[in-house]
């Protein structure tokens, strides 16, 4: 791979600029100019690991990617083949001033998107990000390598982004742990694993054997409110005398409330009452940041058990506690028991999650001639809901004010062989790199129901007022209960094999094949394929070009989830598709997505400090999973009523409405001058252009287009096309000289769409113009482990556009500004922060 000499020189270029302390973190061009990590055929397995990362951080040479392909004794990807890989490195993650890695990368890669706010009730649990403007679960989340599990959380409420989507949160691991992170930019499901059709993040841990860092930071918004403490730390320490290593790292993020929300129109009391005149009705608390308490912790270690084998333990713990506002309920308002709430309500959403991963294997750099991995791997997240500050209006006085919603489980246990052989012959100019794999995987999705009082219909009517006598909606307001009708456990058994073949057919082309033939247990059998290239023309120049296609089957919260929101009198109900709800309804068995992807990209080295990479690409989807319309109206209700589910009037649920097509461009590029006395300055500018559109909608049921009722409507297209941008700049300068440092980045977000309730007609819908908003870094070494900063995300203090008056009157003007903004509707943020090195 001659290529890469050039790419080795600029590497060590900005490793003895940087020394000793390395003030200006490698950019996204540049930090995927580096050498991949050399394949290991001798000594402890540890030992060569670290040699390997030493040999990244100090003098490359190109004897270090002398073998093509991935190793299955690297936790990381491979640089410099036919895939795009961008890497972030954790001082590029911390210097955005972010405290979760979401946030973090997305402020780094224009090809991300992750919003701050993440929705409506259990939407807001859950941070979720986009890669090329796909659905969050369409990107592959890894740690170390290993596939991470899904969340228990649907995000079924349509006000919010990536509605319709059950992601990984990666969230939930500590900032302190992650040496760097990986995205593939490509439609990799064949390469990497099924769910990667836009592409893959990988987070890879610290392997540190001694020392650690210390980091606090504290923020606020410029309105006074969201006040957040983050503290996170790690330490390594060695284990034995031949390379092994053992990393500590914990994060406690404190995150108070804050709130946009507009004032409560019109009359709170009943029309008459003199209260009306005085009251305030600066009432609602629904926009904005829920208050969260989140505590994280992880291992990462390995110790050699002889000189060709070692054991490795990746754990990570996190326990979250979010406490959410949702819609409120003037007096006036019969959900409301009056009695127990003179002057309304505000329902308080109280989730709990408990999520852990542990990932146990044995390694081998030689047995029988081959490197293997073999693995456990088990993760589970557990979420528990509670509604407070409310009642079951059917029960009148007897009605608690707190009530028990139910539960919702999500685990994935894997056992799998992984094996990588090279060979030699004197037809190519380098080994053959052949990787192969065997894994088994068992989903599960359990939901369990809430109490009794939360989906009981006491029989109770209105108490008092205009409408006393009448009927009210039963259940737990705001969040009805899951009913034992709609608890079980599903579960999926997944057979995988994998074959990638990595080879030179000259000493400058590259070729990856590689291919997955999966069994699922409930969706039958799929295989993906991939075939890439690349071609170095010079040292400082190469072309490569990719075909993919790819497979995705829906997640099991996908199929089970089931949610119910309470109006006074009716219901809206998220309906699992495999229920007998949802069949009468003409729901049928969910199909995985299919997908083809192509793309072409560049590397260049335009000057010695000039880094250069751009990418076209295309994504074409089929069969895509997403929620249906929501369906509503009296036949609707007696519907669902014969089937069992009495007082829903409107309900929507999973299937497979459209084909999707994908195609977009990015360009990433780095240059770092040296100013002399001046200091260095390094800039990067980084842009994504994705716009998708639908190529083919599947036919609606029978029994819903006889009542004139589509699948798939134009509410709903607008939910899964344009609720993100299409496109993404960002401008980021970063100067030092000696202890001192400076970032500043301007971030342009394009056009999208807030829908802000299905109700609403298109002329009504929300169009939010581009946005510009600059983020600020001041830092100083006070000694020279000791790094300290402030700081402002949005520096300006800018806001999205502001709703119209359709969609303020939508939601009783709860929100005033579009819900959906890809940088939040808070405001301006400050912070504060300290970093200590020991």
């Amino acid at each position: 791979m001659i290529a890469l000499s050039g790419y080795a020189a600029q590497a060590r270029t900005q490793t003895q600029a940087a020394a000793p302390r390395k003030k200006v973190a490698s950019s996204p061009a540049s930090s995927t100019m580096r050498a991949a990590e050399p394949a290991a055929t001798h000594g402890p397995v540890a030992t060569r690991r670290a040699a390997a990362i030493r040999a990244q951080s100090e003098a490359i040479t190109v004897q270090a990617v002398a073998v093509p392909g991935n190793s299955v004794l690297s936790s990381s990807m491979r640089e410099h083949s036919t895939v795009q890989v961008f890497r972030y490195s954790s001082e590029q993650l911390r210097e955005t001033g972010q405290t979760n890695i979401l946030a973090a990368i997305a402020q780094l890669s224009p090809a991300v998107t992750s919003s701050p706010f993440g929705g409506i009730g259990g939407n807001g649990f859950n941070k979720t990000m986009q890669l090329r403007n796909l659905g969050a679960d369409q990107t592959l989340m890894l740690v170390n390598g290993k596939r991470r599990h899904v969340d228990a959380n649907f995000n079924y409420y349509q006000a919010g982004p990536n509605y319709g989507t059950d992601p990984a949160d990666l969230s939930l691991i500590p900032m302190s742990a992650i040496d760097h992170v990986e995205i593939v930019t490509e439609g990799a499901t064949a390469l990497y694993g099924q769910d990667a059709e836009a592409g893959a993040v990988n987070i890879v841990l610290k392997q540190d054997t001694h020392g650690g860092t210390l980091n606090l930071q504290n923020s606020g918004y410029y309105v006074g409110d969201g006040q957040s403490f983050d503290g996170n730390a790690n330490y390594g320490i060695r284990l034995g005398h031949s390379g092994g290593y053992m990393n500590f790292a914990a994060q406690i993020t404190n995150q108070l409330a804050t709130n946009r929300s507009g004032d409560y129109p019109g009359n709170l009391y009943f029309s008459g009452n003199p209260l009306n005149n005085t009251v305030s009705r600066d009432v609602q608390r629904l926009a904005g940041t829920p208050r969260t308490l989140l505590e994280a912790g992880s291992i990462n270690m390995a110790y050699p058990i002889t000189p060709k084998f070692e054991f490795y333990n990746t754990s990570t713990y996190a326990h979250k506690n979010v406490t959410e506002t949702e819609t409120y309920r003037a007096p006036s308002n019969d959900n409301v028991v009056r009695a127990l709430h003179p002057d309304g309500m505000e329902p308080l959403w109280l989730g709990t999650e408990n999520d852990f991963q542990v990932n146990d294997g044995v390694r081998s750099s030689d047995f029988l001639g081959m490197q293997w991995d073999a693995y456990v791997n088990y993760g589970r997240d557990q979420m528990s809901n509670w509604i407070t500050n409310t009642d079951n209006p059917t029960m009148g006085l007897a009605s608690p004010t707190t009530f028990y919603t139910g539960q919702f489980i999500s685990s994935e246990l894997s056992v799998g062989l992984k094996s990588t052989k090279f060979f030699h012959t004197a037809l190519l100019p380098r080994p053959i790199n052949v990787s192969y794999g065997f894994e088994y995987r068992r989903d599960t999705y359990q939901v369990n129901a809430g109490d009794a009082a939360s989906v009981l219909d006491g029989g109770v009517p209105v108490l008092d007022g205009p409408d006393r006598g009448v009927a009210v909606s039963a259940g737990a307001v705001d969040k009805f209960g899951v009913p034992t009708a709609a608890a079980g456990t599903l579960a999926r058994n997944i057979y995988d094999g994998s074959l990638n073949v990595d080879l030179y057919a000259t000493k400058n082309w590259e070729w990856t094949f590689g291919g997955h033939a999966v069994g699922y247990s409930d969706e039958g059998a799929a295989a993906t394929g991939s075939i890439g290239t690349r071609y170095n023309f010079s040292k400082n120049f190469a072309l490569r070009a990719n075909v993919n296609t790819g497979y995705r089957p829906p997640t099991l919260a996908e199929e089970a989830f089931f949610a119910e929101t309470t109006y006074p009198t009716y219901r809206t109900a998220q309906l699992p598709v495999n229920s007998p709800w949802a069949k009468v309804l003409g729901a049928s068995h969910l199909k995985g997505e299919q997908s083809r992807s192509f793309s072409i990209g560049m590397d260049a080295i335009l000057l010695p400090d000039w880094t250069l990479t751009a990418n076209l690409y295309r994504i074409a989807i089929n069969d895509r999973l997403f929620n249906t319309s929501q369906f509503g109206g009296t036949n609707i209700e007696n519907m669902l009523a014969s089937a069992g589910l009495p007082g829903v009037l409107y309900a929507s649920y999973y299937g497979n409405p459209v084909n999707t097509t994908t195609n977009g461009g990015d360009i990433t590029t780095a240059y770092t001058w040296h100013a002399g006395r001046a200091g260095t300055f390094q800039f990067r500018l980084g842009v994504n252009i994705a716009d998708t559109e639908i190529s083919h909608y599947n036919a609606t049921p029978p029994i819903l287009a006889n009542l004139g009722l589509s699948t798939f409507n134009r509410t709903n297209k607008e939910y899964l096309i344009h609720s993100a941008p299409k496109n993404i700049e960002n401008l980021t300068v970063v100067w030092s000289k000696g202890p001192y440092s400076v970032r500043v980045q301007e971030q342009r977000f394009g056009s999208y769409t807030w829908v802000a309730s299905p109700s609403l007609t298109q002329a009504q819908w929300t169009y939010a113009g581009p946005s510009y908003i600059t983020n600020l870094e001041l830092g100083y070494d006070v000694l020279k482990r000791w790094h300290v900063a402030v700081g402002a995300y949005n520096l300006g203090n800018h806001y999205p556009a502001r709703a119209n008056s359709a969609s303020r009157a939508a939601l009783q003007n709860s929100f005033i500004y579009a819900g959906n903004s890809p940088y939040g509707f808070n405001g301006g943020m400050y912070y504060v922060k300290t970093s200590l090195k020991f």
